[in-house]
């Protein structure tokens, strides 16, 4: 009796393995289903950690002041995501026109171009990319790499977020040491220490 009983399983088996519903529907439940969970979690991750992406908007300000001169980039653009709830998936690939320096004097502004500063027929753009941003009391830190006239440096920029009417606005103060980029030449009438004063209003 249980070695009849052993033939009509085995029977019985053999005959759904030969069977191409039996073999779709074996296939389906053992590869299709789990890759298609396997896409939705990733999905699902990647929701989670891209930022929200803001469009630059007009009205943003790139200024920079030292003892001896003070000015501001015209031309800026870049692309931006942030999320202030998840500051760990935010980005920030921004560029800067060197050439774009307005310092309020036409002299001033022809020798910040020369080869001597920033160099803009060699080094047109002024660039940031981030690699880190963390909370800080109540703004943020994003740290990255800034690269002047040919020069890459990692450099922490402190930040503030705040909502607005049509969409956010970003607001940052911090130091760099011109000598690091190969700006101008060591001592002279202008400080090492210079500071950049960044607003950039933005929109969903």
């Amino acid at each position: 009796m249980q070695n009849l009983l052993k033939t009509k399983f085995i029977v019985l088996g053999s005959r759904k393995l030969r069977d191409p519903n039996f073999l779709q529907i074996n296939f389906m439940n053992r590869i299709i289903y789990p890759a298609v969970a396997a896409l939705i979690l990733i999905g699902s991750a990647f929701t989670f950690i891209a930022g929200q992406n803001w469009q630059i908007a007009e009205g943003y300000s790139i200024a920079f002041s030292s003892n001896d001169a003070s000015g501001i980039f015209k031309g800026f653009k870049g692309t931006i995501l942030f999320d202030e709830q998840n500051p760990a998936g935010s980005k920030f690939d921004v560029t800067v026109d060197a050439a774009s320096i307005n310092t309020g004097n036409g002299l001033q502004n022809k020798h910040a171009k020369s080869d001597e500063w920033f160099d803009v027929t060699k080094y047109p753009e002024i660039k940031f990319a981030s690699q880190k941003f963390v909370k800080a009391g109540s703004g943020y830190q994003v740290t990255g790499d800034l690269e002047v006239h040919g020069v890459k440096k990692t450099v922490t920029i402190p930040f503030t977020f705040s909502k607005t009417a049509k969409g956010g606005q970003f607001t940052g103060t911090f130091n760099v040491n011109r000598n690091d980029f190969k700006l101008g030449k060591p001592g002279g009438d202008v400080g090492e220490q210079i500071k950049i004063d960044l607003s950039v209003p933005v929109t969903k």
